[in-house]
């Protein structure tokens, strides 16, 4: 049964539970609901939790693990030396996966049926152009090995779904039994509803807490391989970025992390005045029907999608820069440079800093706004003296969030400032102009896990190292930027 459906049978369930548990409980006292322990509702709720959530927690459960012991069970039959083949295990399984998807295809399609999916064999048939011909991707020739582990793991995937579905609307169907025999008028509905809000509440923030950990062990390990293979003490203080997937790469990270920095700061430099000052005029000096106007539209430049900003950068900023600056200054006659896509950048981060700014200006209290008026003190001299020093902490958090989102950005920086690594080995005076092209942590993260790649060479594992490096920076800053909110907060409010 197709997911969707087991989902919309135990809602169905659960509004079923919510009916006859509130019914019986009405009944119980007569239908005076003034003879109930708790509102009518309460019981209600009570049925319909007990028959969706366990429920729907199982479902995730087998979920997140049937698919591990599927794969295990079906790459077990796949011999070390296919797998050493390959590269990597996870990359047969990859394999295995888009073989078994393309025989659903095929059958699905009518091209071949049932029997014929389980009993096909690669040694006899042109299985490759087969399944190609369905739409599926099929990158590498499908020989026995793999067929053999696609025809199983199709097998065990449809008999997990089967006994999944069985096992979830039976979970759902004891769960409303239970709750049914349990609505009574004397039982505590309201206490155990209230107590199960709470258990879902906790379980939600432990999935955020585990999702995050997940994602910080997947790059721990990765990186831990990297390692393995390539020198940490060239990998930190290496200055030049030259991978070659032939084995005499050069993966020094400073070079990545000065484009980084560097962009950013830019970016910076654009989007802090510029919303500071915006921030200013708005809670200060706007009248309300304008700032009613104007706070929107500048709070528009948030929704519009990085790739438009990118092609901005491409056609437009980069062109104006090198026709009006970079070439009658004898800089070069590239449309890519760190000046295009920090200026473009910081077009972008200007939301974040202004409406963060304005929010925290408006929060100061205007008591203090009143008693400098009474000393005498004019409207800018208010401004200078008492709003922004009670509001400067929160505005300090506000530009570290926009600095951490400017380090994660990849699309403008791939069109504006082009995918070369700085070159460092030239000296200081090629690494700090403006208009010379650069890249960051970010594009190279990307352009290392794209393409043919081998999974288990230091040139593609080196990303991983990457992403834990920005994860370290950008946490760091998030942190840092939390804490002077919150040392705000405690100060004023």
């Amino acid at each position: 049964m197709p997911l969707l459906w087991i989902v919309l049978v135990v809602l169905g369930l659960g509004l079923i539970g919510y009916l006859m548990g509130r019914s019986r409980a009405l009944g119980s006292a007569g239908g005076d609901g003034r003879q109930l322990h708790s509102l009518p509702s309460y019981y209600g709720w009570h049925g319909f939790m007990l028959t969706v959530v366990p429920a729907l927690l199982m479902m995730a459960a087998w979920l997140l693990v049937a698919p591990s012991v599927i794969e295990n069970r079906a790459a077990a039959g796949i011999p070390d030396a296919k797998i050493a083949e390959r590269g990597s295990r996870s990359l047969v399984m990859a394999e295995v996966r888009r073989t078994g998807e393309a025989l659903d295809m095929a059958v699905a399609q009518g091209t071949m049926d049932e029997d014929m999916a389980r009993n096909l064999r690669a040694d006899f048939t042109d299985v490759t152009e087969r399944l190609k011909a369905t739409g599926a991707i099929i990158t590498t020739t499908v020989d026995q090995p793999i067929l053999e582990a696609a025809q199983n793991y199709r097998v065990m995937a449809k008999a997990s779904n089967l006994y999944m579905s069985i096992a979830v609307l039976g979970l759902a169907v004891v769960g409303l039994v239970f709750a049914f025999m349990r609505s009574d008028k004397d039982f505590r509905a309201r206490n155990v509803v209230e107590q199960g809000i709470k258990a879902i509440l906790i379980l939600a923030s432990t999935i955020a807490i585990m999702t995050t950990l997940g994602i910080v062990l997947s790059m721990l390990f990765e990186t831990a391989n990297f390692f393995e293979q390539y020198s940490w003490r060239e990998f930190f203080f290496g200055l030049n970025w030259a991978p070659d997937f032939r084995g005499n790469s050069e993966l020094g990270m400073l070079p990545l992390l000065w484009g980084t920095l560097y962009i950013s700061l830019v970016a910076l430099l654009v989007a802090v005045p510029i919303g500071l000052f915006a921030a200013i005029y708005l809670s200060e000096y706007a009248s309300p029907r304008l700032r009613a106007v104007a706070k929107p539209m500048i709070e528009i430049l948030a929704g519009i999608p990085t790739i438009v900003y990118g092609l901005f950068a491409l056609i437009t900023v980069g062109p104006l820069i090198r026709d009006w600056i970079a070439q009658p200054a004898g800089f070069g006659n590239s449309t890519n440079s760190v000046i295009t896509a920090g200026l473009v950048m910081g077009i972008m981060l200007i939301p974040f800093v202004s409406s963060l700014s304005d929010d925290i200006i408006n929060a100061v209290p205007q008591a203090m706004r009143d008693g400098s008026y009474g000393l005498g003190a004019t409207q800018s001299e208010t401004i200078k003296q008492v709003v922004l020093p009670a509001a400067l902490p929160g505005i300090v958090g506000a530009v570290l969030l926009a600095a951490s989102r400017a380090i994660g950005e990849t699309m403008i920086v791939v069109m504006g400032a082009g995918a070369a690594a700085a070159q460092m080995e030239q000296g200081l005076g090629a690494i700090i102009n403006p208009f010379q092209a650069m890249t960051t942590v970010t594009v190279k993260i990307v352009s290392q896990l794209t393409g043919d790649t081998d999974f288990a060479s230091p040139e593609t594992l080196v990303a991983f190292a990457l992403g834990l490096t920005l994860f370290v920076i950008t946490l760091g800053l998030n942190v840092l930027a939390l804490y002077i909110v919150r040392k705000y907060r405690e100060q004023y409010e």
